[in-house]
């Protein structure tokens, strides 16, 4: 088994199409999504149909489950943009992703972490900086799962962890993201330092698992010039450097088409 591993597109369609380019010379047998496909200020609808003409095994994230679930008054930014430009048969895709899927038995699919989907299974924020979770974190966030692979997004932040027990743990990084801030649990920034599109390859080789982290060049411009249109001066900076300039003051309202009617 050989699988391709994508998270955290945010609606990052020529990122993902690097990918996905990126991924046809290495003769995958399958392809995963863990989430967070849309939210963002740049290119949501095409995001979705290309997604939606797929026969990947995807599942949402926090953000997906934002906009299929709340209140379109009260999103934030980057999920009111997205919602925005969806239309109903998107929206409809969105609602349906299950907040989870288990491949053939032995490899699980999240988010986050088996319990919330707004969590980080291998990092851990003290005193506002990111770091990779101690084992006892680890294992107290996967609870009782019992699994060959475990693979998670949300960070955005490669990486990939064997547990004293075998157990292999891969969060492929973000294709379309690659620097952000947040406030939960408290405030951190994310950040890879690198604009390029991120995602994983898993590969069962007798008893044992391996794993590719692979980063993919691709042109900016487009997403990058996007961004700057809808207002988002801090998605400028991470998607042009992969690094994060804090710049919340700045938020302009989404300036794209509202969803279809």
């Amino acid at each position: 088994m050989r699988l391709a591993v994508l998270s955290d597109i945010h609606g990052n369609l020529p990122a993902l199409e690097a990918v996905v380019d990126d991924v046809t010379h290495r003769a995958v047998d399958g392809v995963v999504n863990l989430g967070d496909s849309l939210s963002g200020p740049l290119m949501a609808s095409a995001t979705a149909d290309f997604l939606m003409a797929q026969t990947w095994s995807q599942i949402a994230g926090n953000h997906d489950r934002n906009l299929a679930t709340s209140n379109p008054a009260g999103l934030g930014p980057s999920d009111a943009c997205a919602y925005a430009e969806l239309g109903h048969e998107a929206l409809a895709w969105v609602a349906q992703l299950p907040p989870s899927v288990i491949l053939h038995g032995r490899v699980l699919l999240i988010h986050g972490t088996p319990a919330r989907d707004t969590e980080c299974l291998l990092e851990t924020v003290v005193r506002g900086v990111p770091r990779l979770a101690a084992p006892t974190e680890i294992a107290l966030r996967l609870g009782d799962v019992k699994m060959e692979v475990v693979l998670c997004g949300h960070s955005h932040i490669p990486r990939s962890v064997r547990t004293p027990s075998g157990l292999l743990i891969v969060n492929p990084g973000s294709v379309g993201l690659q620097a952000y801030e947040h406030d939960d649990p408290e405030y951190h920034v994310m950040a890879t330092g690198s604009p390029d599109a991120r995602y994983a390859v898993i590969e069962k080789r007798g008893d044992n698992w391996s794993v590719q982290l692979i980063s993919v060049p691709y042109d900016t411009g487009l997403v990058v010039e996007l961004a700057n249109r809808n207002g988002r001066p801090d998605w400028v900076t991470a998607l042009a450097t992969g690094t994060f300039s804090p710049a919340s003051s700045l938020l302009k309202p989404c300036q794209v088409a509202p969803h279809e009617t």
